[in-house]
């Protein structure tokens, strides 16, 4: 005999069985140095990126060697050899920043980098970190260099060795260093293509100061304004190695003005574009 149950007997159908419902816990974010990491790894990856990397050094040798083979031996001091060796790599250092931002378009990799993290902001602070630690740590390889040439620059002429810079200048020029590849990170920032870029920089650090100059010299209104309104005129004073309070403030006023306003619109913009 069959025993029937409730609903079979009045026709309902039977609800299934209840399941216990499994929760897939939501991926962990990706850790800000892990992102750091793999930024520092793409600056190396390239051929390009490589070689830029390499050129800084390069060029602290060439421009070491320069001064031992054509300086007068009374000008054999550390400041003939940090100021060879400045004026390259404040050209190469922002390009370096540059590029760091714009492999992402020009490469078409951006898709890929967004699509991973994406969170584009902290991809952005990522790359800012690894241009000013490879810039800290570029300058840091020049003056060890400068310093050997240096010693034995003041060996082969016969004369004494002279350290005119102290460490306060010395954090001086790496700091206005450090502000200049910051310039080069904002046009990439900005423009988004390394040509135009770079291209933007070179105005920027030869085209403009030039024509400010001759702007100062023939307006005595804007001789006065200059260090206020003119970032390249007050990045500039901390290569004399002093500053005074009046100067720290121009150059944060300038700065606010050439840097920090374009920097902050730039990164407005490549929040809101379309990466292809």
């Amino acid at each position: 005999m069959t025993t029937m149950t409730p609903a079979a007997t009045s026709g309902l159908p039977q609800k299934p069985a209840h399941r216990p419902v499994t929760r897939t816990a939501p991926p962990a974010p990706i850790p800000f140095s892990r992102v750091v990491a793999v930024e520092a790894r793409k600056s190396f990856d390239t051929r390009s990126g490589f070689w830029l990397l390499a050129s800084i050094g390069i060029t602290a040798l060439l421009a070491t060697g320069a001064v031992l083979l054509w300086a007068p031996r009374d000008e054999l001091t550390y400041d003939t050899f940090a100021g060879a060796i400045g004026f390259p790599m404040a050209v190469i250092l922002p390009m370096v920043a540059v590029l760091a931002v714009t492999s992402e378009w020009s490469q078409r990799s951006g898709l890929t980098t967004f699509t991973l993290v994406p969170h584009r902001g902290r991809v952005i602070a990522a790359k800012a970190v690894v241009a000013v630690a490879v810039g800290v740590g570029s300058m840091l390889v020049a003056m060890v260099i400068g310093a050997i040439g240096n010693v034995v620059g003041s060996a082969i002429a016969g004369v004494d060795t002279v350290w005119d810079d102290g460490p306060r200048t010395l954090a001086f020029i790496v700091l206005g260093n450090v502000l200049g590849l910051l310039i080069g990170f904002m046009l990439g920032v900005v423009i988004r293509n390394s040509a135009g870029a770079i291209v933007g920089y070179f105005v920027y650090g030869f085209v403009l100061p030039t024509l400010a100059m001759l702007l100062a010299n023939g307006q005595a209104w804007f001789h006065d304004l200059q260090p206020w309104v003119d970032f390249n005129f007050a990045q500039g004073q901390l290569f004399n190695g002093t500053m005074t309070g009046e100067q720290w403030g121009q150059l944060g006023t300038s700065g606010l003005i050439w840097l920090v306003a374009p920097l902050a619109v730039g990164l407005t913009m490549l929040m809101r574009s379309e990466v292809k």
